[in-house]
């Protein structure tokens, strides 16, 4: 069974860091974009950051040069590094990824973690 693992989610104040991690496990075979969502109650879910498997990147204008996604292709992991965080930024974060699997290209996502910068 293929499913993404998150993990890193927590309660931080505003102007510290947080690191999210999202490990896919499971039978597969390839690995394409994954990204990061955020979603808070009554808003749909948003873009965060994406990263291509040939490593470029996209982010939301609301967390340029404060978030940075990067990934392991060996551990088949993605992560987040949040720096500088707003209470703003306080959502449940949510991990995806195109995957190539036994039954083909499939998109998957994570349970979600919760991050809450408060002071």
């Amino acid at each position: 069974q293929v499913q993404l693992v998150e993990s890193g989610g927590g309660v931080v104040q505003p102007g510290g860091s947080l690191r999210l991690s999202c490990a896919a496990a499971g039978s597969i075979f390839s690995i394409y974009t994954m990204g990061w969502y955020r979603q808070t109650p009554g808003k749909q879910r948003e873009l965060v950051a994406v990263i291509t498997g040939g490593g470029s990147r996209n982010y939301a204008d609301s967390v340029k040069g404060r978030f940075t996604i990067s990934r392991d292709n060996v551990k088949n992991t993605v992560y987040l590094q949040m720096t500088s965080l707003k209470p703003e930024d306080t959502a449940v974060y949510y991990c995806n990824g195109d995957l190539r699997v036994v039954a083909g290209r499939r998109d998957y996502w994570g349970q979600g973690t919760q991050v809450t910068v408060s002071s």
